[in-house]
């Protein structure tokens, strides 16, 4: 009589270990269908934020490449730069999407989602990836474009998925990062003004456009902590096949997301008060 009292805790125990991931797995794919079928029906946007990724390329990359000014060894200036430009791109989209939870809660939709017994941290991740959706359309405009220009890259299908998973991982936590500003700031302008604030300093205190080794002491410390730089540099040794710690840059990069992840659901509920 015990043991068949035992038996269904244990497996209620089982099912509700299982039911969090389960939620949160549906509530992720959920979401980046719905950015997915946003873009389909309007690609107008891919097609204007590919304008300054492509001017980056073909102007300052194609200068630099002419001139030598920066040394990158045996690999051309234009093939350096183009993995910092598709992680550039993936972060200007990801660091501006808390905009989308202020329009969330404007519209009420965040308060209805927030009402349902679906998890903060589900809800984060769920935005999170569907950010990382819009970034990886728009880096595979970047990467298109490179290769138009006659950038060099290695297209082991196996590199190009480890690629993309950079690109994710890089993009879900800049997009939290932005959930988490808007739920300390709570205004569309106030976080505009962050975002755009945050962006060069982000993107010119990385690797992005220049070896880490050329920077003056105190920025290179900056980029040393900015996730953005093991995100490009884990890029350029899956597309260009440069040396580098694949290990590090994706525990970086993991690590970077989990905590944005938890912040930004921490922070949430202030934005439906």
């Amino acid at each position: 009589m015990s043991a068949a009292r035992v038996a269904p805790s244990v497996e209620s125990a089982d099912e509700t270990a299982f039911a969090v991931p389960r939620l949160l797995w549906r509530r992720t794919v959920t979401l980046c269908l719905v950015e997915l079928a946003k873009i389909r029906h309007d690609r107008s946007e891919l097609y204007t934020r590919a304008i300054q990724p492509a001017l980056w390329l073909i102007i300052f990359g194609e200068t630099f490449t002419r001139i030598h000014a920066i040394p990158t060894g045996p690999v051309p200036y234009l093939d350096y730069l183009a993995p910092g430009i598709m992680a550039q791109s993936g972060m200007f989209i990801a660091i501006f999407y808390g905009i989308m939870i202020i329009w969330d809660r404007d519209s009420g939709i965040l308060t209805k989602l927030m009402a349902t017994p679906t998890p903060r941290s589900a809800l984060v991740t769920g935005k999170a990836f569907a950010a990382s959706v819009r970034s990886i359309a728009q880096v595979i405009v970047v990467l298109v474009l490179s290769a138009i220009l006659g950038v060099h890259f290695d297209w082991n299908p196996i590199h190009l998925l480890g690629a993309v998973l950079a690109v994710v991982l890089g993009s879900a936590f800049f997009s939290t990062l932005s959930v988490t500003i808007a739920g300390i700031v709570l205004t569309r302008d106030r976080l505009m003004g962050i975002g755009q604030a945050l962006t060069m300093p982000l993107f010119f205190a990385s690797n992005a456009l220049y070896p880490v080794a050329l920077m003056p002491t105190w920025v290179r410390g900056v980029a040393l902590v900015n996730p953005l730089s093991y995100e490009v540099r884990a890029l350029r040794t899956l597309l260009l096949g440069l040396p580098g710690n694949l290990l590090l840059d994706f525990g970086v990069l993991l690590m970077s997301a989990v905590v944005g992840i938890t912040a930004a659901s921490v922070l949430l509920p202030r934005l439906v008060r």
